[in-house]
């Protein structure tokens, strides 16, 4: 705490968590709980940070035994769906058990996957919500808190200053509004794809564009986060791509306003597959040529990258990320997997969501099946599970620690379970080879969900 060009003390965590994306009993000790408060306008302040305020007859409430009539509690509090209801009612349950306002401060920004989405609130005594700022952007209010008058009970550093000034009554504080699923999760989407690109010392990004739901939403959220003169739009057709995928595909950039351009593989690949016939001589084609289409695009994408200093972002989904629907060194290649957190189903109600805001992915995108187009006719549900199967069961396995037993006790076919928590488990060494991208879940791969490569573990044969 610094006030007329000096430090007056410093206060130091005292809850320090350790779950999730957190580590912190990794690098740091807890600070000792009896702490100063700070007095200032004849009024004791407690500062606290972040954890502190998470934990019942903790440091808040040690602090208000002390004296506190007021507790500010600093935050790098980091976003999922529906983390600001969770943190309201927090407070709310804080504020029952102290008795005095919590002035929750929260971080704005992006930091590698996680989003920082502000939300900054003061709940009074009676837990009300006096004020919310808005999420996802910055922003400063002065708020009126009516707290109770100074006791001495605690040690207290006295902040030098006049206790009676007078100044105009202030206007009442906003109070943001709520923000429905699909919004939230596209503000964080955008919010995380500039502050990786610009704090990383980016100016403009590359996405190839095949036509697909996933592509297009790529484009869409990082034209809304850059810019449409940032944003770089690479078509990549091969033998097997349709001509619809290619005019959907020019579509999409030009309600966009992005630059794009088509460089065909087609040549390249009938290269690599004439250079490597000698050595395939006696099998039949297989997985192995449909991933070199991948693998070409993944190398044209980096070419651009090093020649105009474009960061490439991926287009891989939570769905595919899961059970290993990607190519290693092909789709999978580039600097941020901007959707890698969001499952299939939810791509489609984002892209829904953008299109009320002006209608900027075509409709054709939306109602086609969907193809990696690496052989002909190809389709997902060739591979996968229909998304609306699949999507529930890496939700309840993955996001939800569910078991085996759990998920077919809840009505799913055991076969089908056995089969998706198969693919998840095996595709751990791709995950690990995959970029970063935006979490947007209280389980994201990566961060959250640490998981070894080589093991005996197998739910999918056991049940467990």
């Amino acid at each position: 705490m610094l006030h007329g060009g000096r430090r007056l003390l410093s206060y130091r965590k005292q809850a320090l968590p350790n779950y999730g994306p957190f580590d912190e009993k990794r690098y740091f000790d807890a600070g000792a709980p009896a702490q100063p408060l700070l007095r200032v306008a004849g009024v004791n302040v407690a500062v606290s940070v972040c954890e502190d305020v998470w934990v019942d007859d903790g440091p808040v409430a040690a602090a208000v035994r002390s004296g506190a009539a007021v507790v500010v509690n600093l935050n790098a509090s980091p976003f999922h769906v529906g983390k600001q209801q969770v943190r309201q009612d927090m407070l709310r349950r804080r504020v029952a058990e102290v008795g005095v306002p919590v002035v929750y401060v929260n971080l704005v920004g992006g930091q590698d996957e996680l989003v920082f989405d502000g939300g900054s609130m003061v709940v009074d005594s009676d837990g009300d919500l006096l004020a919310e700022l808005p999420r996802f952007s910055e922003s400063v209010v002065v708020v009126d808190v009516p707290v109770a008058p100074a006791t001495a009970e605690g040690t207290v550093v006295e902040v030098d200053g006049p206790t009676d000034a007078v100044r105009p009554a202030l206007a009442a504080p906003p109070v943001a509004e709520p923000l429905e699923r699909p919004e939230e999760v596209w503000q964080a989407l955008v919010l995380g794809v500039r502050d990786y690109v610009g704090k990383n010392g980016f100016r403009d990004v590359v996405v190839g564009l095949s036509g697909g739901v996933d592509s297009s939403i790529v484009a869409a959220i990082a034209t809304d986060a850059l810019g449409p003169d940032h944003v770089h739009g690479v078509l990549m057709p091969s033998r097997y791509s349709s001509d619809h995928s290619v005019s959907d595909a020019e579509d999409l950039a030009t309600r966009l306003g992005i630059d794009h351009r088509t460089i065909a593989i087609g040549a390249a690949h009938d290269a690599f597959e004439s250079m490597l016939a000698p050595h395939f001589e006696g099998r039949d084609p297989d997985l192995t040529e449909e991933n070199l289409q991948s693998r070409l695009r993944g190398v044209t994408l980096m070419a651009l990258s090093n020649k105009f200093g474009w960061l490439v972002l991926t287009t891989g989904n939570k769905s595919e990320t899961a059970v290993g629907y990607s190519t290693l060194y092909g789709d999978t290649a580039g600097a941020f997997a901007v959707i890698k957190d969001v499952p299939k189903l939810l791509v489609y109600e984002l892209c829904r969501w953008r299109n009320t805001r002006g209608e900027v992915i075509p409709p054709a995108v939306l109602t086609k099946a969907p193809s990696a187009e690496l052989r002909p006719d190809q389709r997902d549900d060739q591979s996968l599970p229909p998304y609306e199967v699949l999507d529930p069961v890496i939700a309840g396995y993955v996001d939800g620690d569910r078991s085996v037993d759990d998920l077919v006790a809840a009505g799913v076919d055991p076969a089908v379970v056995q089969r998706i928590v198969r693919l998840i488990d095996v595709a751990e060494f791709k995950r690990r080879q995959s970029p970063l991208g935006v979490r947007i879940s209280e389980k994201a791969f990566g961060r959250d969900r640490r998981v070894p490569i080589t093991n005996r573990y197998r739910p999918h044969v056991d049940g467990a």
